[in-house]
């Protein structure tokens, strides 16, 4: 299914890899870690990611992102599948300098263009088993699979139900894995999940 996305909000979910927090040498947190996207950050595959001046440090996060199909308040993991319209790639770009100098995350995650969401909306396939690629130009630099999660899909949309009600259309991005790292104007970012397709965008200044 294509479709536009046009979420009230974004959810996005910190630390959810088990290889990625062993690479970061983390401890595996108690509960997800979340944090928020203005719906300004999306754009569409094949849009551009502006790098904005005031960094100097721009990444690339491949994520599997899951769109919620009805409204949602306070429901349980094994309801959770009955909310999900589909799935598909998310790119969580960050400035990742103004992460470490506010010490939170909001400024450097929510610049216009940072969340590149596409190419289409998949509802046929298992999230807890997909493999998730991450290339630029050309080379790979995330592979992983979505079995490698924390805390997957079902346990993620209750979770955040239960803190906030979830709207037609708002998207929870799951978290990266390993291999997160620097991207620059030109640089041509690929993020690839199984069964989804290739979410494709060009940084440009």
């Amino acid at each position: 299914m294509d479709t536009i996305i046009n979420p009230t909000k974004i959810v996005a979910v910190g630390l959810n890899y088990l290889d990625h927090a062993k690479e970061l040498k983390m401890s595996i947190p108690d509960y997800p870690l979340i944090f928020m996207k203005p719906p300004t950050t999306v754009i569409a595959s094949g849009d551009a990611i502006i790098l904005p001046p005031q960094t100097k440090e721009l990444n690339y996060e491949g994520e599997l992102a899951v769109v919620i199909k009805d409204t949602a308040k306070s429901i349980s993991k094994n309801e959770a599948r009955r909310f999900i319209a589909g799935y598909t790639c998310a790119n969580d770009v960050t400035a990742r300098d103004l992460q470490r100098i506010d010490g939170q995350w909001t400024r450097a995650k929510s610049f216009d263009t940072f969340c590149p969401l596409g190419p289409r909306i998949v509802s046929d396939i298992d999230p807890k088993n997909l493999f998730i690629i991450t290339r630029v130009n050309g080379v790979v630099k995330q592979n992983s699979n979505t079995k490698n999660m924390i805390f997957d899909v079902f346990e993620l949309v209750s979770f955040v139900s239960e803190i906030m009600t979830l709207l037609p259309g708002d998207v929870i991005i799951t978290g990266t894995p390993p291999g997160v790292g620097a991207i620059e104007a030109g640089d041509v970012v690929q993020i690839e999940i199984e069964g989804i397709g290739v979410l494709k965008n060009t940084v440009t200044k």
